[in-house]
């Protein structure tokens, strides 16, 4: 959130080890989302409602300008993973626009299950006002279904279950980490998540714990009814679009009015084993903040990594109008790549040597298509336009990549659908890592024969960003040979098409300060 000044980073963190569990509400401060102070923890288990843990919630700020958190407690670590309440926390001082303190007042919790499922039923949203009332949903499951329970209070302090839910799916699961914000259809300004208007479209995204991945669907909001409604029914639940296709997830939104943007921020966790994430020291990182906006057909988001960011880069170089022919490797030289912003556009002179779409990939799990595909048509697998892309956190000698590429199909009635990957599966010599690739399709007009990327790479990450933001893949991943100084970035490309850079601009990226 944001609060006088200041950018306010609360996280699910174990202060005793790189493990799950003892969950406290973790607190970083910042004046630009790029540079952090590590505060004292906001919220630790202490009272009888929140004993075994503080879980995920959102935060709110009410008129006046006085925020308040709502977090999910554990009272009892049975039935697992806990009895669950929603508890709300304070400023102990709001003239201190640190917020270094937070009261736990005495009528928490604020709401108890009734016919709620005890074990499942957490992550309260953010809070919004319509109709006299003050709203905000749950998330939960009731067997199999997915649901978003809707509670209303005129005062903030009394809160009553709606007679439906806001939303629900059948076999999707327990949602987590629920959000629900306006989108303009106007522009790329975000709304505050109260706003209301003709010219506003909503945006409804979960977690499914099931999946491990967040989807979300763009629809109305019925105002009479309190429901939400997708405009597109049928890529409701896991068929939904998602923010990201790689690595990410239990994503919060937060409306920044200095700047009047909506932020996404995701959490990647390891693709390490348990007992090398302790051997660390950490599991689990924030990924950069994206500002998120609608797309101009208002059928899908956009995301971005926040300007802010930019002042990080230093030391520039270009490509421009280079052939990259079937077989080549050209490495981009000058810059630090295993700290790197890359931003490239490429260009095919035609899309005759596509390869074939295969219609038995109509057998892969359509939840995850695109990684499907991407898993049995890797970048050394040669194609016909691609694969080509970019090879990130690479050794001299490729024994260790990570491919960031896209992949042209035509389909029998010849018509043409790029893939965007992200492999991992060559990213390491640690056979003990988890090394998946993925993969999500990018909605693009191919008839102009260009395709864009943008790679954020630091380290053990790789945030790739296709048309503007249309596609995202996160990508965790932990080289033994592509490190410090020995990471090298290469422009590649394996398919028969002689694929051009258009342009290409990177830069090393200086290291942001963390106290």
């Amino acid at each position: 959130m944001y609060y006088k000044g200041i950018y306010h980073l609360f996280y699910q963190y174990n202060p005793k080890g790189a493990v799950w569990g003892n969950i406290v509400w973790a607190h970083s401060v910042s004046k630009d989302m790029v540079n952090w102070i590590h505060l004292e923890h906001a919220i630790v288990p202490s009272k009888p409602f929140d004993k075994y843990g503080c879980w995920s919630g959102s935060a709110t700020i009410l008129p006046g300008n006085k925020p308040v958190i709502f977090y999910t407690g554990i009272v009892d670590p049975k039935p697992a993973p806990g009895h669950q309440v929603q508890v709300y926390a304070i400023p102990a001082n709001y003239s201190d626009p640190y917020l270094r303190k937070w009261i736990k007042p005495a009528d928490n919790p604020f709401l108890k299950p009734t016919s709620e499922n005890i074990s499942a039923w957490r992550d309260p949203t953010t809070a919004w006002f319509n109709n006299g009332h003050w709203k905000i949903i749950v998330g939960s499951r009731h067997n199999h279904r997915g649901i978003a329970y809707l509670y209303r209070s005129r005062d903030f302090v009394t809160w009553v279950k709606a007679k439906h839910p806001f939303h629900s799916k059948t076999d999707t699961g327990m949602w987590e980490c629920p959000d629900f914000y306006p989108v303009s259809s106007l522009g790329t300004n975000g709304l505050d998540t109260s706003a209301l208007g003709k010219n506003v479209k909503y945006v409804f995204k979960n977690s499914l714990e099931v999946t491990r991945c967040e989807y979300y669907t763009i629809g109305r909001y019925d105002l009479g009814m309190d429901r939400y409604i997708p405009d597109n029914t049928s890529i409701d639940g896991w068929a939904g679009l998602r923010y990201d296709y790689g690595n990410f997830y239990a994503s919060k939104s937060f409306y920044d009015p200095s700047k009047k943007r909506r932020i996404v921020w995701g959490w990647a966790n390891e693709s390490s084993t348990s007992t090398e994430d302790i051997t660390k020291g950490w599991a689990g990182i924030q990924l950069i903040p994206r500002k998120v906006w609608l797309d101009e057909s208002g059928h899908r988001l956009l995301q971005w990594p926040i300007k802010e960011l930019e002042k990080l880069r230093h030391q520039k170089v270009e490509m421009r109008n280079v052939k990259v022919h079937k077989g080549d490797t050209i490495e981009v030289e000058g810059i630090t790549a295993i700290q790197a912003d890359v931003d490239v556009t490429f260009t095919f002179k035609n899309l005759e040597k596509a390869e074939m779409y295969d219609e038995k990939w109509r057998n892969f799990p359509q939840h995850d298509l695109g990684k499907s595909i991407c898993g049995v048509r890797g970048a050394i697998v040669h194609g016909g336009v691609g694969p080509f892309g970019l090879m990130t956190l690479a050794s001299e000698n490729l024994e260790e990549y990570t491919p960031v590429f896209f992949r042209i199909f035509k389909t029998k009635d010849k018509k043409y659908k790029a893939l965007m990957c992200s492999d991992a599966t060559t990213s390491s010599l640690n056979e003990k890592e988890y090394k998946p690739s993925f993969g999500g399709f990018v909605d693009v007009d191919l008839t102009k024969k260009k395709l864009s990327l943008r790679s954020l790479i630091d380290h053990s990450v790789v945030e790739s960003f296709a048309e503007g933001g249309k596609t995202v893949i996160t990508s965790r991943v932990y080289p033994m040979i592509a490190t410090s100084c020995n990471t090298r970035l290469y422009v590649f490309n394996n398919g028969h098409e002689t694929i051009t850079v258009e342009k290409l601009h990177a830069w090393s990226m200086k290291t942001a300060h963390i106290k």
